[in-house]
């Protein structure tokens, strides 16, 4: 195993298993999702992660990973007659997605400058170059590399601790507002009832 191998197992095992993003997006149109009116927030994201889907479709959109975060952002589709519920949950999930992003940006950008630190101090005391007589990049043992990887996590497990408690009560929350969704979904059909209408009121965001 290599140190890169050995970093993306470590920081595979933290991430969460991202349940609020799959729950509602069982439609194979995944490569296409937003509405023609597109809100300036979404538009926003678009531009931060170089994905954009096509105005006409009517589903979410999951990109490719994001270099910096190493995960797939989501675009959700804004619906014509969105209800306050949905815009609830469409902003939470939304919000979740930027906060997700933004913790593993620093905490991916803190880690990689944190293991370059450390593979040029081992070399340094081994009296090694950076890079070898071919010009390849010098890398350190498996053993090596694990002493890192153990002072790491263990330096930083309250703030995996503090992450992983903010996700679980978002993710709880998400749940009970798609559950919520669903079931005055399933009342207004069987009752006859329209759609409210978010847009009419200007909130789109």
């Amino acid at each position: 195993m290599n140190v890169k191998a050995g970093s993306t197992l470590i920081f595979g095992s933290l991430r969460p298993c991202y349940t609020h993003a799959r729950l509602s997006l069982t439609s194979s149109c995944r490569g296409h999702g937003r509405s023609a009116s597109q809100a300036p927030k979404q538009a926003e994201r678009a531009e931060r992660t170089g994905f954009s889907p096509a105005a006409t479709s009517k589903h979410d959109w999951i990109g490719p990973p994001d270099r910096l975060s190493n995960l797939r952002p989501i675009i959700y589709h804004i619906p014509e007659n969105e209800t306050p519920q949905e815009r609830r949950l469409r902003r939470l999930r939304q919000e979740t997605e930027d906060w997700n992003h933004e913790f593993w940006t620093n905490q991916n950008f803190t880690f990689s400058k944190e293991k370059e630190e450390y593979v040029r101090s081992q070399l340094s005391a081994k009296g090694l170059s950076e890079r070898d007589e071919d010009g390849r990049k010098r890398t350190l043992s498996i053993e090596e590399m694990a002493v890192f990887y153990k002072h790491f996590l263990d330096k930083n497990i309250g703030r995996h601790a503090s992450y992983n408690r903010e996700w679980y009560r978002r993710n709880f929350t998400i749940t009970l507002l798609m559950a919520k969704v669903a079931l005055d979904n399933t009342w207004r059909t069987l009752t006859g009832q329209t759609r409210g209408t978010g847009r009419e009121q200007g909130k789109t965001t």
